[in-house]
């Protein structure tokens, strides 16, 4: 019943519900003038005179005035702030010093006490009933809502509990505080407790899910907190980042899955920022495939150097929109003046890379356009050539036409000993450059070479946590297959750090850290997402984890060095390595007959070329492309010699 009478009020339109507000406080600062004579007189029996019910009257419509004027009739309950709380001491002190007034006005018996104990009344009065109706309305809001813990006591964390506050969906429960010292405090009424106390706190307080709201500038170690956190028996997730939150990319209470790469358990990278920005600093900087994982995180970063300007090289339309539409976004915000031009454009065409390099002035560019979906450039092995091989050298004779100062190529792990076509393509692309550095010393060539990074396009985070949400089952290709990750930021930060550092040819290397056993990526996932892994020892699991087997090209694992001796660097996570090379004129041989081959669409000759140069490339299997496969006949139709592309 009692339920239904405040579903109804709820439900009346604003002028109905303002004007039971001001009925009621009619009525309530009625009541506390009467309680103020009566208890002044000690006589409940008090009735007023007719100067003191005119002075009382009077006093009560000054008050209501006030009110109106201070604005608490326009605030919606249930989002009471403290600014009501302040409008209603001011309304009734106003209303106390009236009724003084008044009284001497029309010479009423209004004794001094009576004003002081009428104030004090009025006020509990009408904000006690504010308040106690906001606390009713709340309450029926919490009992659909979901109780969530927040990690995180600081700055960030409290803005979390705001928002969420005057949502539909979550119900802030207490906080979860990295500092043990804060363990059973009270932070905005809101209970604290310290992290070796969260499965108790998730218990006691009935969290649904788990918010990470930790501040970017204090120091966690995420090693252990990911332990326990995957122990719990709800989903954590997390809020966006401060540098999300300050380009208006989005808001505080705009909840996501939990980045499992920002818990890896390492040290941040700490580059040395003045090295990198001298590098970039005022210069015009191209960065290809900018539009991709790797290739978005690279412009964001380069932007915050200033350089004077940043064209956005990238073949997809809607990729570059997207990433034009932020990076000018962070641009205007943070109010840094870079000049951006986001340019259409494939890297396989010579004479558009040139003409963008010459229209723009760009002294240094990062190459990361690339196809690097092992299976899929399994199955397409003249687009993978095409694109990884003969677009690093376009862009890079394009760059030694143009007079660019630096030139970076984003390698991979998998161009070491590479047993598929991806890697190999990535290795010749490795000597190209490096002949082309022997070549010539106008522009600095150098490569950086890393493994997977999580969360990028290739990357298996986001696979996995499709598969989890669609109910599974989760598909490993083996139980023992390992990787190297790092996150995208870190891997961005270290190819600059490593690009500005060249003097022409380098292979660098970047650490990694340790190496990452997918299954129990995989699990750790399941884990965090508020699921259990379904196996033999827990049938009654939600998600099953299946081993498909080893996919074309694949390996078990993966390598960052062919030598055996890399040489360090001033950078205490990048390392040089000691790799063969070969001169100009050999590469020019060989790209010669692999441009005539994969013209051709001769994939037998494509793949005997790739095993011939010194790549180092072994398959680990058949021949896997689709039209090759399924063409019916491998021979291959001679193109005429006008359509070879010749080298210089």
């Amino acid at each position: 019943m009692k339920s239904g009478l405040i579903s109804k009020i709820i439900s009346l339109s604003r002028p109905a519900k303002r004007a039971i507000s001001v009925v009621t406080d009619l009525c309530l600062l009625s009541l506390a003038i009467w309680a103020a004579f009566a208890l002044r007189f000690e006589n409940l029996n008090w009735w007023p005179d007719s100067k003191q019910l005119m002075v009382s009257a009077l006093t009560i419509v000054l008050t209501i005035a006030a009110f109106i004027k201070l604005g608490l009739y326009r605030a919606v309950i249930r989002y009471l702030s403290e600014h009501a709380f302040l409008a209603i001491m001011l309304g009734v002190a106003f209303s106390g010093i009236s009724l003084i007034v008044c009284g001497f006005l029309f010479q009423a018996l209004v004794p001094r006490s009576v004003p002081v104990i009428y104030g004090a009344f009025a006020f509990l009065l009408v904000a006690g009933t504010r308040f106690t109706v906001r606390a009713v309305i709340e309450q029926r809001g919490r009992k659909v809502k979901d109780g969530v813990l927040i990690v995180g006591a600081g700055p960030k964390g409290r803005q979390l509990v705001s928002a969420l506050s005057q949502g539909t969906e979550y119900r802030p429960v207490g906080f979860i505080s990295t500092v043990d010292s804060n363990h059973k405090s009270l932070i905005g009424n809101l209970p604290v407790f310290s992290i070796d106390h969260i499965e108790r706190a998730v218990r006691e307080l009935g969290a649904s899910r788990v918010l990470l709201a930790l501040e970017d500038s204090v120091p966690v170690n995420r090693k252990d907190l990911m332990k326990v956190l995957e122990a719990l028996s709800v989903p954590v997730q997390t809020v966006p980042s401060m540098s999300e939150l300050v380009a208006g990319l989005a808001r505080i209470n705009d909840i996501r899955d939990l980045e499992i790469e920002d818990l890896l358990g390492r040290d941040p990278v700490r580059p040395d920022t003045a090295m990198v920005s001298s590098s970039l600093s005022g210069k015009a900087v191209l960065v290809t495939g900018a539009g991709g994982s790797i290739g978005s995180e690279l412009c964001r970063q380069i932007l915050r150097h200033k350089p004077s300007a940043l064209v956005l090289f990238e073949q997809s339309e809607f990729s570059l929109y997207s990433i034009e539409r932020e990076l000018k976004s962070i641009n205007q915000v943070e109010a840094l003046g870079v000049s951006l031009h986001a340019v259409l454009g494939s890297v396989t065409h010579r004479r558009r890379c040139e003409a963008v390099m010459k229209a723009f002035g760009i002294q240094t560019v990062y190459h990361a356009a690339a196809y690097k979906h092992v299976p899929l450039v399994e199955h397409n092995v003249i687009e993978g050539v095409q694109n990884n091989v003969f677009g690093t050298l376009h862009v890079a004779e394009a760059a030694i036409a143009t007079g660019v100062e630096r030139f970076v190529l984003i390698s991979t792990d998998k161009a070491v000993r590479p047993t598929n076509v991806m890697g190999a393509s990535k290795r010749m692309a490795e000597l190209v450059l490096q002949g082309l550095a022997k070549r010539q010393r106008e522009t600095v060539f150098s490569m950086v070479r890393f493994g997977n990074v999580l969360g990028s396009s290739g990357s298996v985070v986001p696979l996995f946590r499709d598969q989890i949400r669609d109910g599974g089952p989760v598909t490993v290709t083996h139980p023992d297959i390992i990787r190297y990750f790092m996150t995208i930021p870190e891997a961005s930060q270290l190819v600059l750090q490593a690009g500005s550092m060249g003097q022409g040819g380098e292979v660098f290397v970047l650490d990694m850290g340790e190496p990452v056993k997918i299954a129990d990526l995989a699990r750790k996932m399941i884990h965090l997402m508020g699921l259990e892994e379904k196996n033999e020892d827990n049938p009654d699991g939600e998600i099953e984890i299946i081993f498909s087997g080893l996919r074309p090209g694949e390996k078990l694992f993966e390598e960052l060095l062919i030598g055996d001796n890399p040489q360090g660097t001033a950078h205490p996570r990048i390392m040089m390595a000691r790799e063969v090379s070969l001169p100009w004129s050999e590469v020019a041989e060989l790209l010669e007959s692999l441009s005539r081959s994969s013209q051709a669409f001769d994939c037998g000759a494509v793949i005997g070329l790739l095993k011939e140069a010194r790549t180092g490339y072994a398959p680990n299997g058949e021949l896997a492309d689709l039209v090759w496969c399924n063409s019916g006949s491998h021979k291959p139709e001679v193109p005429n010699d006008s359509n070879i592309f010749h080298l210089k």
